[in-house]
């Protein structure tokens, strides 16, 4: 206790050297919690995006994930009605899944004969309902505000494309797409689709009446069914949307669940190419992925299925948070050397100037030992009251930021996100950086703290 008291007042008589130095750690921790905050803002983030668009955890063929975009069809789940009720019944994962819906993924070509125009495209046939309950999720607490999809309330026909298909299409006209070039005026009063493709229509049980007359904004839609056979269906555009990436803006079309179905298994059994698992609690999801897969085992052995989590379908995401991770690791890297060399630089300046007090303590009795704990603890302080305070500062910059109204486009997003520096909700973060700046702090002044242990008495005495 009387070595504490003595450190304490030895950094209270040197008030400028030791101001400067705490204002030197209270700035690192400042920037080592904002940006850490900030980095763990984008995690979730993102990880927010993910789970709301394809849920926590999807069941497909084993094969699908590697081989299925070519061939979709020729990777789908039997009977997955059955799997999708066993998976809502079990007792261990009904009390921890949000929602269960099937999806189905497809490939073609999207023309707009009437203006001569055609381009391939990947389809994503869903349960609306159950999608617009996935947008919701919102576990972290994010000041966001749920959208429904376009397509909620829409006939089975209707149909929403990426705004890059709506450019290649000439479909911007009709469907009022704002900054949307065109090559060529649109032909408004063009010809019906080919007869041949019109009665494919009719024969394969589209999903229209191509018989009707053509609006300035439907589209036929030419797949392969389960067989290799070409299915069309003429689909009634009511939005194009913006997907965030140029090259899924250019290829997407989303349908409902039971006009793709129609499409690409047309009178045959339907199948869905994933069962999207959307949990309550990301928390739970090695559980819940541990179960599924052992109530899979049991409900379909004759199916060889896998489930993944959103990680492993969505590779960018560990890729972005790898990057920030690898950004705060150099930032409190370089932070901690700087807090190294002007603790230690501070302590030998001390060392110094209190040579003479040095050798007084040794001829009052103070052992060697006694003199280094002394210098260490002059450290740990000075650790420890600046990443206190920078603790404390940065928490209040945090709520300054959060509630400044800024925002940011995050990557892959159409619309601007609010701006937030999680610090407050991460005890964790917080903790190991006082814990690491005060280490870092008192072990920088070990060396000067060994070289005033080891000054001998009669010469500390005669220095002046």
């Amino acid at each position: 206790m009387n070595t504490l008291q003595l450190a304490a007042r030895n950094l209270a008589r040197n008030r400028r050297r030791s101001i400067t130095t705490l204002f030197a750690m209270i700035v690192g921790a400042i920037a080592i919690l904002l940006f850490g905050g900030y980095a763990r803002n984008i995690d979730l983030g993102l990880q927010t995006g993910f789970v709301q668009r394809s849920g926590h955890l999807q069941v497909q063929h084993k094969d699908y994930f590697l081989f299925g975009t070519g061939n979709p069809a020729a990777y789908g789940i039997a009977d997955y009605g059955r799997l999708i009720a066993a998976i809502k019944a079990d007792p261990v994962l009904a009390p921890l899944v949000t929602v269960v819906t099937p999806t189905l993924s497809l490939g073609g070509i999207a023309g707009n004969y009437a203006a001569g125009v055609s381009r391939t495209v990947i389809g994503n046939g869903v349960v609306i309902d159950d999608q617009n309950v996935m947008r919701r999720w919102n576990d972290y607490g994010f000041v966001l505000t749920p959208k429904t999809l376009k397509l909620t309330g829409t006939p089975e026909q209707a149909a929403v494309i990426g705004r890059g298909v709506a450019r290649v299409l000439q479909l911007c006209g009709p469907l009022k797409v704002a900054n949307c070039p065109s090559p060529q005026p649109a032909k408004q009063d063009g010809a019906d689709a080919p007869a041949d493709i019109a009665a494919l229509s009719a024969d394969t049980g589209g999903a229209s009446d191509t018989g009707s007359p053509r609006a300035a904004n439907q589209v036929e839609l030419l797949a392969a069914n389960a067989h290799g056979a070409p299915n069309v269906a003429r689909l009634d555009v009511v939005a194009a949307e913006a997907q965030g990436v140029k090259e899924l803006d250019d290829l997407y079309v989303q349908l409902h669940f039971g006009a793709a179905q129609r499409l690409i298994y047309g009178a045959d059994a339907p199948k869905a190419t994933a069962i999207v698992v959307q949990l309550k609690h990301t928390a739970d999801l090695p559980a819940a992925q541990q179960r599924l897969t052992t109530v899979l085992r049991q409900l379909a052995p004759d199916q060889p299925l896998a489930v993944l989590d959103f990680a492993t379908l969505n590779p960018s995401y560990g890729q972005i948070v790898g990057m920030f991770g690898a950004i705060f690791g150099f930032i409190a890297l370089l932070i901690g050397v700087i807090v190294l060399f002007t603790v230690g630089n501070t302590m030998s300046m001390a060392v110094i100037e209190r040579t003479t007090e040095i050798g007084t303590l040794r001829a009052i009795g103070l052992r060697r030992g006694g003199v280094r704990r002394l210098f260490v603890l002059e450290g740990l302080l000075l650790g420890l009251v600046g990443s206190g305070l920078g603790v404390l500062v940065a928490l209040a910059l945090a709520w300054l930021i959060n509630h400044a109204g800024l925002t940011w486009l995050p990557p892959g997003n159409v619309e601007p996100v609010p701006l937030t520096v999680r610090v407050w909700g991460e005890p964790r973060m917080i903790v190991l950086t006082a814990i690491g700046l005060s280490l870092i702090a008192a072990v920088s002044a070990w060396w000067p703290a060994r070289r005033a242990a080891r000054l001998e008495i009669v010469d500390a005495l005669r220095h002046v």
